[in-house]
């Protein structure tokens, strides 16, 4: 990892922690916050711990904007948990052969980039 690549991760992660720090629920209740904020300290320690040795460019430039889709969309909404994605059920395939391969490779194709990590670690 080259230094300002370094700088670059530990400037989001400091950023998650400053975000989890100062985050107020959107109903405004105070043990909903609390729950939300260990939520978003929980998260970033787990996602960050699990990348810590990853040294692949391309994948760490993949986490850099997962990050960062994140985050964006976690302050748009006020929500800190990840945006459930609507995909058409898979009950129309058969369930076996071409066509279920087909379409399962289509709904990991078809999967945000906010929501790659979070399934790997739920």
């Amino acid at each position: 990892m080259t230094p300002a690549t370094r700088q670059e991760v530990l400037g989001l992660y400091r950023k998650v922690l400053q975000i989890a720090k100062n985050w107020q629920s959107a109903s405004g209740q105070i043990e909903e916050s609390m729950r939300e904020k260990e939520y978003i300290r929980n998260e970033a320690r787990t996602l960050f711990r699990k990348n810590k040795n990853v040294t692949d460019p391309k994948l760490i430039k993949q986490y850099i904007e997962e990050c960062e889709a994140r985050i964006e969309i976690g302050l748009h909404y006020n929500i800190p948990y990840p945006r459930p994605i609507h995909l058409p059920p898979m009950g129309l395939a058969h369930k076996q052969g071409r066509t279920l391969r087909h379409q399962e490779k289509l709904r990991k194709i078809s999967k945000p980039i906010y929501l790659k990590s979070h399934d790997e670690v739920s």
